[in-house]
């Protein structure tokens, strides 16, 4: 054949081969399919038996090798440094290189060895580039010496353009379809964060979330316990979780991984090395799972930082700069809803405290109803009055004086009402009605955990009157440990829970009562004098009602009044001899017993005429028994006793150590003389 002849038809068969290849590249799916396809159309125009595509991979500073060997798809992948690899020097250097025989080579050994092992013995390699990037490099390895000359070369570089444009290309395509799956899992992140308030419940689907991008092995949220100094570790979702991370996770802040992150305020990436120098149990059990690369991320919101989000990966280089990007982005939202978890818990609890605020008035107001109107026209009970109007409108302690039953509640009532705080709270505490071991508790609150028993927080009464009116009755019952706790909040509006150490601040007017006499109680050691001080800023005696001979008639009336709209009887008439009898008894337990006395005139009354079981009211007779006389003379002083003690029998101030005897002895001789609880409450 003519040699000219033979050279048109050898090139234009070579330029078929390229339009079919640069037909190839355009449509290709990826690096897989490419190289396969590619190889079986160049061994057309040019001799070899491997082909190989090489991508430079910055992360790790290496040429990744695909190698086609004939078998029609990629016989396997190796990664080389650029150094000792032939398509690493074509890359660095940017210009063709062609080995002649491998057997001579010495500057890239690890490349050639390589190819020699799988039969190479000349190798051309052509750097993939295109205006933007620089990819890698195209080769062609041929088991005979001197299989590439200069027309080889030549056509090899058009080939070699082709394959960059595509890759370039593919590259792009995978960047935009990567950046929208990230984009849609920022979407996705931001629509279940919003989708429930409990974001814990949400972490493994977050998690999942962030896997499909990501890749992570495991993942967790440590949030912040300045009490404690320490991270409260939550897990997400995770094939370790059970094995890393237990129910109620606590690890301190300087044995916690993620601490670094957290006071720093920064992410950070941590390695093998990194995570082996921190001396924790918890680090330690994840090392030992095979985690290689760790990654922390601050949650900070404009209140602050909350915690970190935790993420770690068994491939030692997770976590490209793309990713933490991305991640910080995710923590950023992750932080807002905590940040709105916590307001809602924190509006969850103020709406519990008025829900518990409503309970308590609402169980109150028939203690309110029963004082509705002050009852009296006698000269102490008006002194009183001046008294209380005269101190209303201020916020000075009061301390309300007098014996049982006299109505000293009511006139802390009335004083709260002719207060500027009338339409804040007015909350009591009957401090001689609660044992000491939970008075505490119901004054301060407690924390969850704070005691055995504890299952949850509660707010105590000082936060229920906070901008109102708090009434301690029987303030002189009130345990010496507790009052230097008391006298600080008097002092400085403040206090913390029990089992807290969150202060609390509060503003409350405090009023308080008591039947004892405090400056003993003082002299006894039994109060505190700078307690008794405080308290004793505005003191208001009450009148006992033996001293209001003037207000029974008023008062019984009413009471009558009372009674009969409530029991729905007709009673029109009070006999002037059953008037007398009630004018002339002593009353022991005053307005209290006189209420619940005509009560029960009421209930005995059949017509219109009230019905007074005046035998009830008869002193002892002086010819009665001496045995009987002793008998009801200590039945009486029993039940005065009890009536000074509020009825408490137990304890250092109950009324059995009040009578030097046990509180099973008093009990029993209460029961044998048929001494009832409505016997002292009257």
């Amino acid at each position: 054949m003519d040699p000219v002849r033979h050279f048109e038809v050898r090139d234009i068969s070579r330029y078929e081969a390229l339009l079919q290849m640069a037909d190839l590249v355009v449509h290709h799916r990826g690096v897989p399919e490419l190289l396969p396809e590619l190889a079986q159309r160049l061994r057309k125009v040019a001799s070899f038996e491997i082909a190989s595509l090489c991508l430079y991979d910055p992360q790790k500073n290496v040429m990744r090798m695909h190698f086609w060997e004939g078998s029609g798809r990629l016989s396997d992948l190796a990664e080389l440094p650029v150094e000792e690899s032939g398509c690493g020097v074509a890359w660095e250097k940017q210009q063709p290189m062609v080995w002649p025989d491998l057997h001579q080579e010495t500057q890239v050994r690890g490349g050639a060895n390589l190819l020699i092992e799988k039969g190479v013995r000349s190798y051309c390699e052509l750097p993939l580039t295109t205006a933007q990037k620089r990819f890698g490099a195209l080769g062609l390895g041929s088991s005979r010496p001197n299989a590439y000359g200069e027309e080889d070369v030549q056509l090899l570089k058009r080939v070699a353009e082709l394959v960059a444009l595509a890759l370039e290309n593919a590259m792009a395509q995978a960047a935009f379809l990567d950046e929208k799956e990230r984009l849609q899992m920022l979407l996705e992140v931001s629509t279940t964060l919003m989708s429930n308030l409990d974001v814990q419940q949400l972490f493994p689907e977050i998690s999942g979330l962030i896997r499909r991008v990501i890749g992570q092995d495991f993942a967790n949220v440590s949030l912040y316990e300045e009490a404690s100094r320490c991270m409260r570790v939550y897990a997400l979702d995770s094939p370790f979780v059970d094995e890393l991370i237990g129910p109620e996770t606590v690890v301190p802040i300087t044995e916690s991984a993620s601490g670094p992150a957290f006071l720093q305020g920064e992410a950070r990436v941590c390695n093998r090395e990194d995570l082996a120098a921190v001396n924790s149990p918890v680090v330690t059990r994840i090392l030992e799972m095979g985690i290689q690369s760790f990654c922390s991320l601050p949650l900070i919101t404009r209140k602050g930082k909350l915690g970190t989000l935790n993420l770690g990966s068994v491939d030692s280089h997770a976590f490209a700069p793309r990713d933490v990007s991305l991640l910080k982005q995710v923590a950023a939202q992750l932080a807002i809803a905590l940040d709105n978890a916590r307001a809602y818990s924190e509006i969850e609890e103020l709406t519990d405290k008025l829900r518990k605020e409503k309970l308590y008035l609402q169980d109150e107001i028939h203690s309110v109803l029963n004082f509705e109107e002050i009852v009296g026209e006698s000269p102490a009970l008006k002194r009183v009055l001046t008294q209380v109007r005269t101190v209303a409108p201020l916020d000075a302690t009061v301390l309300i004086l007098g014996e049982t039953g006299t109505g000293k509640e009511l006139i802390a009532r009335a004083i709260h009402r002719m207060s500027g705080r009338k339409d804040g709270s007015f909350i009591k505490l009957n401090c001689a009605a609660i044992p000491t071991g939970l008075l505490e508790s119901e004054l301060f609150g407690h924390e969850k955990g704070a005691f055995t028993g504890a299952v949850s927080a509660k707010i105590g009464r000082l936060e229920l009157a906070d901008g109102g009116t708090l009434f301690l009755d029987e303030v002189g019952d009130i345990p010496l440990e507790l009052q230097p706790k008391l006298l600080r909040v008097l002092q400085d509006q403040e206090f913390e829970r029990l089992g807290g150490v969150r202060t609390i601040g509060v503003n409350i007017r405090l009023i308080a009562a008591t039947n004892r006499d405090l400056r003993k109680l003082v002299a006894a050691r039994e109060f505190r004098s700078d307690l008794y001080y405080r308290l004793h800023v505005f003191p208001v005696h009450m009148p006992p009602l033996r001293d209001r001979g003037k207000d029974i008639p008023l008062l019984v009336r009413y009471f009558v009044q009372k009674f009969s709209r409530q029991m729905k009887k007709q009673i029109e008439s009070i006999p002037t001899e059953t008037m007398n009898a009630l004018a002339r008894w002593e009353w022991p337990g005053n307005v209290r017993e006189l209420e619940n006395f005509t009560e029960r005139s009421v209930i005995l009354t059949e017509g219109s005429t009230l019905n007074v079981p005046l035998s009830e009211l008869k002193p002892v007779s002086a010819g009665a028994a001496h045995d009987a006389t002793l008998e009801s003379l200590e039945r009486e002083h029993i039940l005065r006793v009890l009536r000074e003690c509020g009825g408490v029998i137990a304890g250092l101030r109950g009324a059995a150590a009040r009578l030097g005897m046990k509180r099973t002895t008093l009990q029993s001789r209460m029961q044998r003389m048929g001494i009832t609880r409505a016997d002292y409450e009257n």
